[in-house]
């Protein structure tokens, strides 16, 4: 279960921000207002709560900044017998990344990434556990696996923000339904994002990240918004 787990951190700790069209076309956001905060609790095997998944947006000059942080911990006891933590910073320009720095401890490994823009290119630096050092250049359309901005249906690649590799995934529209979050239940817009993991994602009406569940070695893992980040 952990290591589903970690692998879907990479990709939930996974198109242009522009305004919400139709349900098919994803749930693409306006780019968030400097102060906005998303904080989601974790659970497992139901209601055991092992964590929490923060993301705050803040404006630098013309550039937005998403700091990203996520904290996950189980135990036996007094034991812990699992952890993950993750911290990144992601620099957004005119609706594309063009900045990423990533810091990752897993397993008692620590994994970092860094990307900058140069010319119409991302310059990524990373590690992965398997195949060593990682040196890509990637279009600036690419999409980091943090997800808070929402995916367009298809097939493609994304930038895991763990290790600095390219993912290749299959986004899936599922449609409208009812959401736990904020305290209450909400109308969200359901997708599916195909991997390594199987993820689906919710995001609320007006394009905000609002919700995430995924099973891991027959356990249900899942991510339960505190509160309406419009509203603070």
């Amino acid at each position: 279960m952990f290591r589903s787990l970690i692998l879907a951190a990479a990709a939930v700790a996974t198109c242009t921000p522009l305004a919400f069209g139709a349900f098919e076309d994803g749930p693409v956001m306006p780019l968030p207002d400097a102060g906005e905060r998303i904080v989601f609790d974790v659970y497992r095997n139901g209601d055991t709560r092992f964590g929490t998944h923060a993301l705050s947006f803040t404006q630098d000059g013309q550039d937005l900044l998403v700091n990203i942080d996520i904290e996950l911990r189980a135990g036996l006891g007094p034991v812990t017998v699992f952890r993950y933590e993750h911290q990144s910073t992601e620099r957004w320009r005119e609706g594309q990344l063009v900045g990423l720095v990533s810091e990752t401890l897993k397993d008692g490994d620590t994994y970092e990434v860094s990307a900058q823009s140069s010319g119409e290119a991302l310059d990524v630096q990373g590690m992965a556990p398997e195949d060593g050092p990682i040196s890509l250049e990637l279009p600036l359309s690419i999409l980091p696996s943090s997800h808070w901005h929402g995916y367009r249906p298809g097939e493609y690649d994304i930038l895991n923000t763990e290790y600095g590799n390219e993912l290749d995934v299959t986004v899936e529209y599922l449609g409208e339904e009812m959401l736990e979050a904020d305290g209450e239940r909400i109308p969200a817009r359901r997708y599916r994002l195909i991997s390594d993991l199987t993820v689906d994602l919710w995001y609320d009406e007006n394009g905000r990240w609002a919700g995430c569940e995924f099973e891991a070695r027959g356990q249900t893992v899942r991510y339960v918004r505190r509160a309406d980040p419009l509203e603070g």
